[in-house]
């Protein structure tokens, strides 16, 4: 995996790696829970995603290496906790645009099956 903390490279490249940070549910799940709570338990966050301990651990290892969380050993627990507050402004903004993404293709889709075939083709050949 590249390594993400390489800021020499052009910022359209280390934008890309922090999106392969980001590339998959259950590390955006993880994310969105940690959104909720100021620091969140490996034992809380193994409830809340029905994980496996050992497949949680690659992941949070994954947002750890990409600077997205960060982990505090207290006694026999380990905490995660956003490593920046904008994560969750990052997460709240892909929101918006997938509520914005799936209003418009829903309005088309509205607009479309209320056209018949024959008279959408009629409007365009005019």
């Amino acid at each position: 995996m590249e390594e993400f903390s390489d800021f020499r490279a052009p910022l359209y490249e280390v934008k890309a790696n922090l999106f392969k940070g980001l590339a998959h549910p259950v590390r955006i799940r993880v994310l969105e829970l940690l959104c909720e709570a100021p620091e969140v338990s490996v034992t809380e966050l193994l409830a809340a995603t029905g994980l496996e301990a050992s497949h949680l651990s690659q992941h949070l290892s994954v947002l750890r290496r990409y600077h997205l969380v960060k982990g505090e050993r207290r006694a026999l627990q380990m905490f995660y906790s956003l490593a920046y507050p904008q994560v969750a402004d990052l997460l709240s903004v892909a929101r918006l645009l997938l509520n914005d993404m799936l209003h418009t293709t829903r309005e088309q889709l509205e607009h479309s099956a209320g056209t018949s075939p024959l008279a959408a083709a009629a409007g365009s050949s005019r």
